[in-house]
């Protein structure tokens, strides 16, 4: 199991994170997934309880990854605008934020999602995948480089993460 979520938190991170700090997360996850209530004994300024809709494990990895990794907002402009800051001053994007506020989610969601698939060419561009269940926001994803979507999805089956790209997924809520 550790090694498993070593290597998806590597991948989802899209190195934003230390190899410290991606070890550490998995070794809890890990232990949370193992023992929940020996974990919660030994963390207990541990928020978790079992009307939570996800494993302490999962609960661990979700919480445990920074603002530049996982995305949560209620609105697709206000998760760009989160995707935008985490990249940092330096890099150029063709859509702003505000473009998005008055479109309809497909079209917004298409817009990001062609955008962030032509950066970083060399690794498939990036696809935004919902991740996790959702716990306080409308949205939650994290950038998966294009060639390790196969990778991730795997991973996420094995350790039991409900994972899926997020164009894919709203294609086919909408279409329903």
């Amino acid at each position: 199991m550790k090694a498993a979520l070593v290597e998806l938190i590597t991948k989802i991170s899209s190195g934003c994170m230390s190899d410290d700090a991606i070890v550490k997360v998995a070794d809890e996850a890990a232990q949370a997934y193992a023992d929940p209530e020996a974990f919660l004994a030994a963390n207990p300024d541990i928020n978790y309880d079992d009307s939570f809709p996800i494993p302490l494990g999962e609960w661990v990895v979700v919480g445990s990854l920074p603002d530049t990794v996982l995305f949560q907002a209620d609105t697709y402009g206000d998760l760009f605008a989160q995707i935008v800051a985490s990249f940092g001053p330096g890099v150029d994007f063709n859509i702003k934020p505000k473009q998005l506020a008055k479109t309809e989610a497909l079209t917004a969601l298409n817009r990001i999602q062609v955008q962030m698939g032509s950066m970083n060419k060399e690794n498939g561009g990036y696809t935004l995948m919902n991740f996790s269940q959702l716990l306080d926001d409308e949205l939650q994803v994290v950038l998966v480089y294009g060639n390790d979507v196969p990778r991730v999805l795997e991973l996420c089956a094995q350790v039991g993460i409900t994972a899926a790209p997020s164009l894919e997924a709203l294609k086919i809520a909408v279409h329903v």
